[in-house]
């Protein structure tokens, strides 16, 4: 599948994180770009040159021992979770067969049975476990080798054929039963598979949120066909087969089936997945209705304006899958690291096996097994996944909070946060201006088709509170104007027929004209002022509350706007912000978030065109999601329910993640650093090394899922 210029690819068969980066470095070697492979998530997403062919890059993959599955994004995911599922159960069944004939062969060292300790039942009993073992690891270990990569499985392969290979010579040379180890080799491959089996539960538990995000899409509509005998038909369709312009009935109980317009009816719609307000709200004709929140109460008819990917619903899941597939540095040092392991821990094993054998007069069986412990130990595969199970699950519950990050390493920068910067109208204000009062010098309905012809190009609040109240107003004409421009931190200009200029915006406008800068909006004519209106707006309950929430934090907080110095300086005193800037323009705000980053970490939270520049600016951009589109696009972090009240969440959401990784790092290595020794010099025998290997990896992935409960 494509989203712009991008290409997602769901890949079955990755079995480590090491698998993931054979599969990157195989596409960035046939020219991929932006390139992100995620082993939890089964999925690479690249951008390609234009004379590369998607066709030859999935070949090349499936290749690879991997298989590219291609079907349409919500398809895929449900088809993802079922491989995920068939993956876990096939897993489990190989565990359950190889336990059956391993079992006999570690009776043998407890119980007395000759029949047990006979040659021959040992191979019969340990073959069919080398079987699986070579299909099931030796597979991804020759694609690993052959992508360039040597993943986890090519330690597993070499540790058990050796030491089922060094028995089957000891058996055939005659050397006796101090040469056998086959019940070390099943051992290695029963215990491995049993560890790979918990990996898989574990890491399905960390990719929960896109799922559930998934089950709230509607699966069928109600489409309402052409009028028959004054009779309207309904037929059920497949959610995916909606067209845009198409007509649909919603009941009550009923979940929106895409994002559309009510053309019919009155009803109640719960839109709390969007908003995080759990109070319905009532939509009426021309409303717009949300494809997958719930009607709770009426009915209505609606018509469809976006569908698939374009819904706003689908955007959060492309969201939220591409925020976990995102790496951040910490994840590119693991990376890089893990990538050159298994080379190094093949050279130790060697070496540990010749200054084991040639210097501390240790037997040649005896050495052996040492190397094939450091082997089986030294697997990264917990290294691997230390940062992208923990990325998922902070992820997933920052989206059930109403938080979506645009990439995981904004995590990692947010949660080293300084301090924050807030815009004033729309974010810590309501937005919902009332005009107050207006004085013009000109005739009132002249003034009135002016303003509404000119503020209806601007999505500034101030300008939609305006056009709202002359909606009204049922006199109002509308003006004709042969051009419009908006300019940033100014307002709106526009030229009519006659060659005459207006303006409509903020006191900068007219400076030249007037000192009085103590209305809300100003307009003028060839450059003279001749009209003001003064409007109020009032703060948001949760403003003041979050503010306290980050000075707590030692979050210092400002307040940077575009609007008068007395409006500012109010507003910062009622919630508590003693930096106030005001009367900034949009370059004026990108210069103060400039200096502001050079004392620390700066966070930017706005929600109109003009904070764009410095919500692209700032260390990370937050935005609401009531916010304009482009101030969303700039921004880093998108607050679901368009109040500030889950900032602090979102902050302590990525303190609780990094440091997470953190500790699952220091797990791996410390693991890998403190029993590769042990295992050199004989203290950690092969079966207790894979034992120890596959706990490992549970305890960086439950390390990883304490994130879901959690107390912040």
């Amino acid at each position: 599948m494509m989203t712009e210029d991008k290409i997602i690819l769901q890949i079955e068969g990755m079995t480590c994180n090491n698998c993931a980066l054979g599969i990157s470095k195989y596409l960035e070697k046939k020219g991929g770009q932006d390139v992100s492979v995620s082993f939890p998530n089964a999925e690479a997403s690249f951008t390609l040159a234009e004379q590369v062919e998607l066709d030859h890059i999935i070949q090349g993959i499936n290749k690879l021992g991997f298989k590219v599955q291609e079907e349409s994004s919500n398809d895929t995911l449900e088809a993802g979770n079922e491989v995920d599922e068939i993956q876990e159960w096939s897993i489990f069944q190989k565990f359950c067969f190889c336990l059956i004939f391993t079992i006999p062969l570690l009776l043998a060292m407890f119980l007395p049975f000759p029949i047990l300790h006979h040659p021959l039942v040992q191979i019969f009993l340990s073959v069919p476990v080398m079987i699986v073992g070579w299909t099931h690891f030796g597979i991804s270990a020759w694609n690993s080798l052959k992508i360039g990569v040597p993943n986890m499985d090519v330690l597993i392969v070499l540790g058990s054929s050796a030491a089922f290979l060094y028995s089957i010579a000891g058996f055939t040379l005659g050397l006796g039963h101090d040469f056998l180890f086959f019940e070390t080799a099943a051992s290695i491959v029963t215990l491995v598979l049993l560890g790979n089996w918990m990996e898989h539960r574990s890491v399905q538990q960390t990719t929960t949120a896109i799922g559930e995000l998934t089950q709230l899409q509607a699966e069928t509509a109600k489409l309402i066909l052409p009028s028959k005998d004054g009779l309207q038909p309904l037929k059920h369709i497949p959610v995916k087969d909606i067209e845009v312009g198409q007509s649909f009935l919603v009941n009550e109980g009923d979940k929106i089936p895409t994002d559309g317009v009510v053309s019919w009816g009155k009803a109640m719609v719960d839109e709390s997945l969007m908003t995080g307000e759990s109070v319905p709200v009532v939509k009426h004709i021309g409303d717009p209705l949300v494809g997958g929140t719930m009607l709770t109460y009426g009915s209505v008819k609606m018509d469809a304006t976006k569908i698939g990917q374009d819904t706003a619903l689908s955007k959060i899941i492309s969201l939220v899958k591409e925020a976990q597939t995102n790496k951040p540095p910490v994840q590119r040092l693991a990376d890089s690291v893990s990538a050159v392991f298994v080379p190094v821990v093949i050279g130790i094993a060697l070496l540990t096996f010749f200054i084991s054998y040639s210097y501390f007069d240790v037997s040649f069986q005896n050495a052996l097994l040492r190397s094939i412990a450091v082997l089986v130990v030294a697997c990264p595969c917990a290294m691997g996944l230390a940062t992208p199970t923990a990325i998922m699950v902070g992820i997933g519950r920052a989206a059930k909070n109403g938080i979506l990050f645009k990439g995981a390493s904004t995590m990692e920068t947010l949660q080293k946060t300084k301090q924050v910067v807030f815009d004033k109208t729309g974010t810590l204000t309501t937005g919902d201006f009332e005009v107050l009062k207006s004085e013009t010098a000109i005739d009132r309905s002249l003034f009135r088709s002016i303003l509404l012809s000119l503020e209806q190009h601007s999505s500034h609040p101030l300008a939609k509170a305006i056009v709202q109240e002359l909606e009204e107003i049922k006199d109002v004409e509308p003006f004709y104007f042969e051009e419009v421009r908006e300019v940033k931190g100014l307002g709106i200009i526009g030229k009519d027929d006659e060659g005459n200029t207006y303006a409509v915006g903020s006191y900068k406008l007219v400076s030249e004209f007037t000192t009085d800068d103590s209305h809300s909006v100003y307009m003028a004519k060839n450059g003279k002022l001749i009209a003001w209106i003064d409007m109020v707006d009032d703060l948001k309950k949760s403003s003041a509350r979050s503010i306290a929430a980050l000075h707590k934090m030692d979050i210092r907080t400002h307040l940077l706007s575009g609007d008068k110095e007395d409006k500012t300086a109010q507003v910062a005193k009622i919630v508590n912000i003693k930096n106030y800037y005001a009367n900034k323009l949009p370059e004026e705000k990108l210069q103060i978030i400039e200096d502001l980053k050079k004392t620390g970490e700066t966070v930017m939270v706005g929600d109109g065109i003009n904070d764009a520049p410095a919500l692209a600016k700032a260390n990370v951009g937050v935005s609401l999601s009531n916010a304009t589109q482009v101030a969303i696009q700039s921004s880093d972090v998108i607050l679901l329910n368009g109040e500030l009240s889950k900032l602090p969440t979102a902050i302590k959401i990525s303190q609780a993640t990094v440091k997470t990784i953190k500790q699952n790092l220091f797990w791996a290595f410390f693991y890998n650093v403190l029993m590769i020794p042990f295992a050199a010099i004989g203290l950690l025998n092969p079966m207790l090394a894979a034992l120890a290997m596959a706990l490992s990896d549970i305890v960086v992935v439950g390390n990883s899922l304490r994130l879901k409960r959690k107390d912040l």
